[in-house]
Protein backbone atom coordinates (compact mmCIF):
# COMPACT_ATOMS: atom_id res chain seq x y z
CA UNK A 1 0.00 0.00 0.00
CA UNK A 2 1.21 3.46 -0.92
CA UNK A 3 1.07 7.04 0.27
CA UNK A 4 0.13 9.32 -2.63
CA UNK A 5 1.78 12.76 -2.58
CA UNK A 6 0.54 15.37 -5.05
CA UNK A 7 2.85 18.24 -5.96
CA UNK A 8 5.88 15.97 -5.48
CA UNK A 9 7.98 18.24 -7.70
CA UNK A 10 7.54 21.26 -5.42
CA UNK A 11 9.63 22.12 -2.40
CA UNK A 12 7.15 20.90 0.20
CA UNK A 13 6.02 17.90 -1.81
CA UNK A 14 9.58 16.72 -2.42
CA UNK A 15 10.38 16.98 1.29
CA UNK A 16 7.19 15.11 2.22
CA UNK A 17 8.12 12.32 -0.22
CA UNK A 18 11.64 12.07 1.22
CA UNK A 19 10.36 12.06 4.82
CA UNK A 20 7.80 9.34 4.11
CA UNK A 21 10.43 7.18 2.42
CA UNK A 22 12.86 7.72 5.30
CA UNK A 23 10.15 6.29 7.54
CA UNK A 24 9.81 3.24 5.26
CA UNK A 25 6.54 4.25 3.61
CA UNK A 26 6.02 3.24 -0.01
CA UNK A 27 5.28 6.42 -1.97
CA UNK A 28 3.78 7.27 -5.34
CA UNK A 29 4.25 10.88 -6.40
CA UNK A 30 2.17 13.07 -8.65
CA UNK A 31 3.83 16.04 -10.36
CA UNK A 32 2.55 18.74 -12.68
CA UNK A 33 5.49 19.67 -14.88
CA UNK A 34 9.08 18.70 -14.07
CA UNK A 35 9.62 15.18 -12.74
CA UNK A 36 11.40 15.09 -9.36
CA UNK A 37 14.50 12.95 -8.87
CA UNK A 38 13.07 10.11 -6.79
CA UNK A 39 13.42 6.37 -7.29
CA UNK A 40 9.74 5.63 -6.76
CA UNK A 41 6.62 5.56 -8.96
CA UNK A 42 5.98 9.05 -10.38
CA UNK A 43 3.12 10.23 -12.57
CA UNK A 44 2.47 13.52 -14.31
CA UNK A 45 -1.02 14.62 -13.31
CA UNK A 46 -3.28 17.63 -13.09
CA UNK A 47 -5.01 17.54 -9.70
CA UNK A 48 -8.15 18.98 -11.28
CA UNK A 49 -8.39 15.69 -13.24
CA UNK A 50 -10.22 13.72 -10.56
CA UNK A 51 -10.71 10.66 -12.76
CA UNK A 52 -6.95 10.27 -13.20
CA UNK A 53 -6.41 10.65 -9.46
CA UNK A 54 -8.96 7.90 -8.81
CA UNK A 55 -7.15 5.61 -11.28
CA UNK A 56 -3.88 6.07 -9.40
CA UNK A 57 -5.47 5.55 -5.99
CA UNK A 58 -6.90 2.24 -7.18
CA UNK A 59 -3.79 1.16 -9.11
CA UNK A 60 -1.50 1.57 -6.09
CA UNK A 61 -3.99 0.65 -3.35
CA UNK A 62 -3.30 4.03 -1.74
CA UNK A 63 -3.89 4.30 2.01
CA UNK A 64 -2.89 7.95 2.53
CA UNK A 65 -3.15 11.10 0.39
CA UNK A 66 -1.12 14.23 1.13
CA UNK A 67 -2.03 17.14 -1.12
CA UNK A 68 0.99 19.39 -1.64
CA UNK A 69 -0.17 20.59 -5.06
CA UNK A 70 -1.16 24.25 -5.28
CA UNK A 71 -0.96 27.35 -7.43
CA UNK A 72 1.36 29.32 -5.15
CA UNK A 73 2.28 32.27 -7.39
CA UNK A 74 0.55 35.00 -5.39
CA UNK A 75 0.70 37.59 -8.16
CA UNK A 76 -0.13 34.95 -10.77
CA UNK A 77 -3.30 34.10 -8.86
CA UNK A 78 -4.31 37.75 -9.06
CA UNK A 79 -4.03 37.61 -12.86
CA UNK A 80 -5.54 34.13 -13.18
CA UNK A 81 -8.29 33.85 -10.56
CA UNK A 82 -10.10 31.07 -12.45
CA UNK A 83 -7.01 28.84 -12.41
CA UNK A 84 -6.39 29.68 -8.75
CA UNK A 85 -9.97 28.78 -7.90
CA UNK A 86 -9.77 25.48 -9.78
CA UNK A 87 -6.43 24.30 -8.37
CA UNK A 88 -6.54 25.79 -4.87
CA UNK A 89 -10.27 25.90 -4.27
CA UNK A 90 -12.20 23.18 -6.11
CA UNK A 91 -9.63 20.38 -6.54
CA UNK A 92 -8.90 19.91 -2.80
CA UNK A 93 -12.58 19.32 -2.12
CA UNK A 94 -12.80 16.81 -4.97
CA UNK A 95 -9.71 14.97 -3.65
CA UNK A 96 -11.14 14.96 -0.15
CA UNK A 97 -14.41 13.50 -1.45
CA UNK A 98 -12.60 10.69 -3.27
CA UNK A 99 -10.62 9.90 -0.13
CA UNK A 100 -13.71 10.04 2.07
CA UNK A 101 -15.47 7.53 -0.17
CA UNK A 102 -12.52 5.14 0.21
CA UNK A 103 -11.87 5.91 3.92
CA UNK A 104 -8.37 7.14 3.05
CA UNK A 105 -6.78 9.72 5.41
CA UNK A 106 -6.40 13.07 3.63
CA UNK A 107 -3.97 15.91 4.40
CA UNK A 108 -4.31 19.35 2.83
CA UNK A 109 -2.01 22.37 3.22
CA UNK A 110 -3.27 25.93 3.45
CA UNK A 111 -1.72 29.28 4.19
CA UNK A 112 -1.43 32.24 6.56
CA UNK A 113 -2.72 34.35 3.66
CA UNK A 114 -6.30 33.39 4.60
CA UNK A 115 -5.89 36.22 7.16
CA UNK A 116 -5.81 39.94 6.41
CA UNK A 117 -2.73 40.66 8.56
CA UNK A 118 -4.41 43.45 10.52
CA UNK A 119 -3.34 42.23 13.94
CA UNK A 120 -0.49 42.88 16.32
CA UNK A 121 -0.64 39.36 17.73
CA UNK A 122 -0.78 35.78 16.48
CA UNK A 123 -3.59 34.10 14.59
CA UNK A 124 -5.13 31.07 16.26
CA UNK A 125 -6.81 28.41 14.15
CA UNK A 126 -10.32 29.72 14.82
CA UNK A 127 -9.50 33.39 14.16
CA UNK A 128 -11.65 35.19 11.61
CA UNK A 129 -10.43 34.72 8.05
CA UNK A 130 -10.39 37.66 5.66
CA UNK A 131 -7.98 37.17 2.72
CA UNK A 132 -6.96 40.30 0.83
CA UNK A 133 -5.82 38.73 -2.48
CA UNK A 134 -6.96 36.02 -4.89
CA UNK A 135 -4.39 33.54 -3.62
CA UNK A 136 -5.72 33.72 -0.07
CA UNK A 137 -9.32 33.61 -1.26
CA UNK A 138 -8.65 30.51 -3.36
CA UNK A 139 -6.85 28.74 -0.50
CA UNK A 140 -9.65 29.57 1.92
CA UNK A 141 -12.12 28.15 -0.61
CA UNK A 142 -10.03 24.98 -0.63
CA UNK A 143 -10.14 24.70 3.16
CA UNK A 144 -13.90 25.10 3.13
CA UNK A 145 -14.36 22.62 0.29
CA UNK A 146 -12.39 19.99 2.22
CA UNK A 147 -14.30 20.64 5.46
CA UNK A 148 -17.65 20.43 3.68
CA UNK A 149 -16.78 16.92 2.54
CA UNK A 150 -15.29 15.49 5.72
CA UNK A 151 -14.45 16.43 9.29
CA UNK A 152 -11.73 13.78 9.33
CA UNK A 153 -9.27 15.62 7.06
CA UNK A 154 -6.12 17.22 8.42
CA UNK A 155 -5.75 20.83 7.24
CA UNK A 156 -2.40 22.45 8.04
CA UNK A 157 -1.83 26.17 7.60
CA UNK A 158 1.74 27.20 6.81
CA UNK A 159 3.58 30.51 6.56
CA UNK A 160 6.32 31.47 4.06
CA UNK A 161 7.44 27.90 3.29
CA UNK A 162 11.18 27.51 2.65
CA UNK A 163 13.94 24.93 2.81
CA UNK A 164 16.00 22.48 0.77
CA UNK A 165 14.46 20.16 -1.80
CA UNK A 166 13.84 16.60 -0.71
CA UNK A 167 15.21 14.99 -3.88
CA UNK A 168 18.37 17.03 -4.51
CA UNK A 169 19.05 18.73 -1.17
CA UNK A 170 19.36 22.06 -2.98
CA UNK A 171 18.35 25.23 -1.18
CA UNK A 172 15.55 27.01 -3.04
CA UNK A 173 13.44 30.15 -2.83
CA UNK A 174 14.05 33.04 -0.45
CA UNK A 175 17.02 31.62 1.49
CA UNK A 176 18.80 30.58 -1.72
CA UNK A 177 18.31 34.04 -3.24
CA UNK A 178 19.51 35.81 -0.11
CA UNK A 179 22.49 33.50 0.43
CA UNK A 180 23.64 33.54 -3.19
CA UNK A 181 23.26 37.31 -3.49
CA UNK A 182 25.23 37.93 -0.30
CA UNK A 183 27.88 35.41 -1.34
CA UNK A 184 28.29 37.33 -4.59
CA UNK A 185 28.86 40.54 -2.61
CA UNK A 186 25.70 42.21 -3.85
CA UNK A 187 23.14 44.14 -1.82
CA UNK A 188 19.85 42.52 -0.77
CA UNK A 189 16.81 44.78 -0.27
CA UNK A 190 14.48 43.19 2.30
CA UNK A 191 11.14 44.31 3.75
CA UNK A 192 10.93 45.62 7.27
CA UNK A 193 7.13 46.11 7.30
CA UNK A 194 5.94 42.53 6.80
CA UNK A 195 6.03 39.93 9.58
CA UNK A 196 5.49 36.18 9.38
CA UNK A 197 6.35 32.90 11.15
CA UNK A 198 8.29 30.99 8.46
CA UNK A 199 7.60 27.27 7.98
CA UNK A 200 10.62 25.10 7.16
CA UNK A 201 9.50 22.31 4.84
CA UNK A 202 11.38 19.66 6.80
CA UNK A 203 9.61 20.53 10.03
CA UNK A 204 6.26 20.64 8.22
CA UNK A 205 6.78 17.13 6.85
CA UNK A 206 7.85 15.69 10.20
CA UNK A 207 5.00 17.40 12.04
CA UNK A 208 2.50 16.17 9.46
CA UNK A 209 3.49 12.54 9.99
CA UNK A 210 3.44 12.97 13.78
CA UNK A 211 -0.11 14.32 13.59
CA UNK A 212 -1.16 11.44 11.36
CA UNK A 213 0.37 8.97 13.80
CA UNK A 214 -1.61 10.68 16.58
CA UNK A 215 -4.80 10.11 14.59
CA UNK A 216 -5.96 13.71 14.84
CA UNK A 217 -8.05 15.74 12.40
CA UNK A 218 -9.03 19.37 12.02
CA UNK A 219 -6.99 22.51 11.41
CA UNK A 220 -3.54 23.15 12.83
CA UNK A 221 -0.91 25.85 12.33
CA UNK A 222 2.60 24.54 11.61
CA UNK A 223 5.26 27.23 11.65
CA UNK A 224 8.22 28.67 13.49
CA UNK A 225 7.90 30.13 16.97
CA UNK A 226 9.78 33.15 15.65
CA UNK A 227 7.84 36.09 14.23
CA UNK A 228 10.23 37.83 11.84
CA UNK A 229 10.36 40.28 8.98
CA UNK A 230 12.11 39.34 5.73
CA UNK A 231 14.87 41.69 6.88
CA UNK A 232 15.22 39.75 10.15
CA UNK A 233 15.19 36.49 8.22
CA UNK A 234 17.87 37.74 5.83
CA UNK A 235 20.05 38.88 8.74
CA UNK A 236 19.85 35.38 10.24
CA UNK A 237 20.86 33.84 6.90
CA UNK A 238 23.71 36.31 6.62
CA UNK A 239 25.01 35.19 10.00
CA UNK A 240 24.72 31.50 9.07
CA UNK A 241 26.88 31.92 5.94
CA UNK A 242 29.26 34.46 7.47
CA UNK A 243 28.19 37.17 5.05
CA UNK A 244 28.53 40.94 5.23
CA UNK A 245 25.51 42.35 7.12
CA UNK A 246 26.04 45.78 5.56
CA UNK A 247 24.80 44.31 2.26
CA UNK A 248 21.27 43.96 3.66
CA UNK A 249 19.26 47.07 2.82
CA UNK A 250 15.96 48.08 4.39
CA UNK A 251 12.96 48.15 2.10
CA UNK A 252 9.16 48.33 2.45
CA UNK A 253 6.41 46.53 0.57
CA UNK A 254 5.34 49.73 -1.17
CA UNK A 255 8.72 49.83 -2.92
CA UNK A 256 7.54 47.02 -5.19
CA UNK A 257 4.62 47.42 -7.58
CA UNK A 258 2.96 44.00 -7.33
CA UNK A 259 -0.53 42.98 -8.49
CA UNK A 260 -1.46 41.24 -5.22
CA UNK A 261 -1.56 42.75 -1.75
CA UNK A 262 0.30 40.99 1.08
CA UNK A 263 -0.80 40.88 4.72
CA UNK A 264 1.22 43.10 7.04
CA UNK A 265 1.42 40.58 9.89
CA UNK A 266 0.28 37.02 9.21
CA UNK A 267 1.94 35.29 12.17
CA UNK A 268 0.51 31.92 13.17
CA UNK A 269 -0.08 30.76 16.72
CA UNK A 270 1.39 27.25 17.04
CA UNK A 271 0.27 26.45 20.60
CA UNK A 272 -2.43 24.01 19.41
CA UNK A 273 -0.02 21.75 17.51
CA UNK A 274 2.54 22.04 20.30
CA UNK A 275 -0.05 20.91 22.83
CA UNK A 276 -1.18 18.03 20.63
CA UNK A 277 2.35 16.70 20.05
CA UNK A 278 3.85 17.63 23.40
CA UNK A 279 6.77 19.43 21.82
CA UNK A 280 7.62 22.94 20.73
CA UNK A 281 7.70 24.13 17.19
CA UNK A 282 11.24 25.23 16.27
CA UNK A 283 12.69 28.71 16.42
CA UNK A 284 14.07 30.25 13.25
CA UNK A 285 17.60 29.69 14.58
CA UNK A 286 16.93 25.97 15.02
CA UNK A 287 15.34 25.70 11.58
CA UNK A 288 18.30 27.38 9.90
CA UNK A 289 20.69 25.13 11.80
CA UNK A 290 18.84 22.14 10.33
CA UNK A 291 19.72 23.50 6.87
CA UNK A 292 23.43 23.90 7.64
CA UNK A 293 24.51 21.49 4.89
CA UNK A 294 22.40 23.26 2.27
CA UNK A 295 23.90 26.65 3.22
CA UNK A 296 27.49 25.35 3.02
CA UNK A 297 27.74 26.20 -0.69
CA UNK A 298 27.33 29.88 0.17
CA UNK A 299 29.45 30.12 3.31
CA UNK A 300 32.50 32.31 3.30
Amino acid sequence: MYAFVTGANGLLGSVVVRTLREQDHAVVGGYHSEEPAFDCPLHQIDITDTERVVELLDEYDVDLVINCAAYTDVDGCESNPELAAAVNGTAPGDLAAVCDDREIPFVHYSTDYVFDGETDGLYEEDAETAPIQEYGRSKLAGERAVREVTADALVLRLSFVYGARGDTGDLVGFPQWVASTLAAGDTVPLFTDQTMTPSRAGNVATTTLELLDAGVSGTYHVASQSAVTPSDFGAEICEVIGGDPSLIESSVMADLDRPAARPRRSCLDVSKVEGELGRSQPTLDADLAALEAAFSDYSS
